[in-house]
């Protein structure tokens, strides 16, 4: 089998290619050259990107094996999240790469701005010695405001405590028992405005944020007080910083983003009162060998078909040791439900979890569910990012309900739907045993446990003698060997299910063979793709 293509479109550190491994293979490509783009996405599985490298609608379309999109860094602002999802594209980035590196940035822009470092500098390589010039402010029991109490936040929080100063946050996502383990005073931000010496943003760039800062909000400022912002262009509205640092509204600013990048006809740039850096928040050799570190290992995870917790365009979050199991668990029993509707339009969906792992977030298996069920009967690629995105179109509702109490499995997932005519099906499963196999132990009301093999046939008909002794010998006949087989019944003379599993897959006309010979009520051949 060929290995998968890995495209890298920028220049990343040795210790990407190394993290990609010997599983694929590596071809690099000049990202900003369109053409050569395009081409060499005709079959890339994954493409690696920085920020000069467009990921837009049309290298999507170009792209039909396209897998997942690495962005070695935060912001995603060169791809296109939407069009991805659509084509059921992973986009992945590296949201933890340079939060120490952004942390340490702010820190030094914090020092530059009381201490006057650039232009103390700047002064004295021009020749001239003003020591009283540039008279600064100790840090020392001065307030700083932190705007986003995020994981930037909280770093810059201990950098800060160390100086000596008293840290107060607005973040309104932040409850205050976090607040008051990273010692820190919860205000509202106009408080926070009031009462900082120094004030440093650390909120994503969103329609509600940007421009969070105006005329208003710097008017509240102390004269005396200083801004940072190396989280986004935009949050402070550059026009009205300009204002309030002409009319000394404030003392002064210190900026690694802009609005426009680069800002070379901003007039910040002209005013002795600001510090300015050209978007080195992620710029370091640790943080950049970390973003291309952690994206190579998301598209390891993608490529072999698991989910990526850090996935943008993926529901979920971090996925606990003890659920991750559960997960193909849920695809496969997503893939019987499929298989017991057939033809018939579900109308609702249900997913249910049970017993001790609903201590942990089990939100992934609602969408390994989803996966499950659409996987043999949509035409397209189905994966984790687009599923979600299959049921809306299809105008499907499904639920997440969890209980801790399991009577008979330590945990149990169920899928449980409703079908056009008014039918219900349902399928159980769960893991058993120190191997953790995968056992279907409920369908349609009926107990079973069957291990999950790759071809199931499960049978309903009215239970009466010789019915086994039939369809035995028909599948036996054609060459079909049964490896396991159960039947459940609720009384003598009533309905029966059987659940078979056989070594290879069954022809149609042999499954209809054996409906006709034992007057079957429910029929189907249920094959689980890996």
């Amino acid at each position: 089998m060929p290995k998968p293509i890995v495209l890298i479109a920028e220049e990343l550190s040795p210790a990407t290619v190394d993290a990609l491994g010997p599983d694929f293979d590596v071809r690099s490509v000049d990202g900003t050259d369109r053409p050569a783009l395009l081409a060499a996405l005709a079959d890339a599985a994954a493409i690696l990107v920085r920020s000069a490298t467009r990921v837009d609608a049309e290298a999507i379309a170009a792209a039909p094996s396209l897998k997942v999109i690495a962005r070695a860094g935060v912001g995603l602002d060169n791809v296109d999240i939407k069009s991805a999802t659509t084509a059921g594209v992973m986009v992945v980035n590296a949201p933890t790469s340079n939060i120490i590196s952004a942390a340490e940035l702010t820190i030094g822009h914090i020092l530059s701005l009381a201490r006057h470092i650039p232009a103390g500098h700047s002064s004295l390589s021009g020749g001239q010695w003003k020591r009283s010039k540039y008279t600064g402010v100790e840090l020392f029991e001065k307030t700083i405001g932190i705007i986003g109490l995020g994981r930037i936040g909280a770093l810059i929080t201990a950098r800060m405590q160390a100086f000596g100063t008293n840290v107060i946050a607005y973040d309104p996502y932040v409850t205050s028992a976090r607040a008051q383990q990273l010692g820190v005073t919860l205000v509202p931000l106009d408080e926070l405005l009031a009462t900082s010496d120094f004030v440093t943003i650390h909120m994503p760039k969103t329609p509600e944020t940007t421009g969070m800062i105006s005329d208003g909000q710097l008017a509240l400022m102390k004269p005396t007080s200083f801004i940072v912002n190396v989280a986004r262009g935009g949050l402070i509205d550059e026009e009205a910083l300009h204002r309030a640092l002409v009319s000394k509204t404030i003392a002064g600013a210190g900026l690694d983003v802009f609005v426009s990048e680069p800002p070379t006809d901003s007039p910040l740039l002209a005013l002795d009162n600001v510090v300015v850096t050209p978007h080195l928040g992620a710029s370091t050799d640790e943080a950049q060998e970390k973003a291309g570190v952690s994206v190579a290992r998301s598209v390891r995870l993608a490529l072999s078909g698991e989910l990526v917790p850090d996935a943008v365009n993926v529901a979920g979050g971090v996925i606990d040791p003890t659920v991750r199991p559960g997960i193909p668990l849920m695809e496969k029993l997503g893939q019987i439900f499929s298989g017991l509707a057939h033809n018939s339009p579900v109308t609702n969906v249900d997913v249910e979890v049970r017993g001790e792992i609903v201590e942990f977030d089990v939100s992934v298996l609602k969408l390994a569910a989803l996966k499950g069920i659409f996987t043999n009967i949509v035409s397209e690629t189905v994966s984790y990012v687009n599923a979600p995105l299959l049921a809306e179109q299809r105008g499907l509702p499904i639920r997440l309900m969890t209980d801790p109490i399991s009577d008979e499995y330590r945990n149990l997932l169920t899928i449980r739907g409703g079908l056009s005519d008014g039918s219900q099906i349902s399928v159980s499963g769960t893991l058993t045993g120190t191997k953790q196999t995968e056992k279907v132990v409920e369908i349609n009301g009926y107990d079973v446990e069957v291990p999950i093999a790759d071809h199931l046939i499960v049978l309903i008909y009215t239970d009466r003698p010789g019915i086994v002794a039939i369809y035995g010998k028909e599948f036996g006949d054609a060459g079909i060997n049964i490896a396991g087989m159960q039947i459940s019944r609720r009384e003598a003379g009533g309905q029966a299910l059987s659940v078979l599993t056989v070594d290879s897959p069954v022809p149609e006309g042999l499954l209809e063979k054996v409906r006709v010979a034992i007057d079957a009520d429910l029929l189907r051949e249920i094959d689980i793709t890996e």
